[in-house]
C-alpha cells in the first residue's frame, strides 16, 4: 500500500529523536558559522600582511635612495656638513691668498713675547740710567 504525503499526514517520532535532530542542526549551524568566521579572520590577516609586506618592500627600496625623505637628524647633519664645507672653503681661500689670520694660540704667544721684550728693554734702560748716574757721581 503506497503512502501518500499531504498536509494532514502524521509522523510519529519519539520526542528524544526530535530534540536530538534540533540539537544536531543547531550544533552544525554553529560550527559552520564558526568555521566561516575563522576563514574570514585568516583572509583578513593575510590581506593586511600582504599590504604591510608591499609597503615594507617599497620603504626598503626607496628609503636609501632618498625618495621617501630623511630623518631630522640626517637633515641636521647635512646642514652641519654644508656649514663646515663653507668654512673650509673660506679658510682655504685665505691661506692661498696669504691673508690667513694667526690662530688664537699664535696670537697670544706673540703678545706675550712682545710684552716680555718691552719689559726687558725698560729694564735695560733703567740699568743704563743707573750706571750713568753712578759714573757721574764718581766723576767719570
Amino acid at each position: 500500500m503506497p503512502t501518500k504525503l499531504n498536509e494532514g499526514t502524521e509522523v510519529a517520532l519519539p520526542l528524544r529523536n526530535i530534540i536530538s535532530m534540533i540539537a544536531f542542526t543547531s550544533l552544525a549551524t554553529w560550527a559552520y558559522f564558526g568555521i566561516v568566521e575563522r576563514l574570514n579572520s585568516v583572509e583578513t590577516q593575510q590581506t593586511m600582511m600582504k599590504t604591510d609586506l608591499e609597503q615594507n618592500t617599497e620603504f626598503r627600496i626607496k628609503w636609501p635612495r632618498g625618495e621617501m625623505g630623511s630623518l631630522p637628524a640626517d637633515n641636521e647633519q647635512f646642514m652641519l656638513i654644508e656649514h663646515l664645507a663653507g668654512e673650509l672653503e673660506s679658510l682655504t681661500t685665505e691661506i692661498e691668498s696669504g691673508q690667513a689670520p694667526f690662530d688664537q694660540q699664535q696670537k697670544l704667544t706673540l703678545e706675550f713675547f712682545e710684552k716680555r721684550i718691552n719689559h726687558l728693554e725698560e729694564s735695560i734702560e733703567k740699568i743704563k740710567d743707573a750706571q750713568l748716574e753712578i759714573k757721574q757721581r764718581n766723576g767719570h
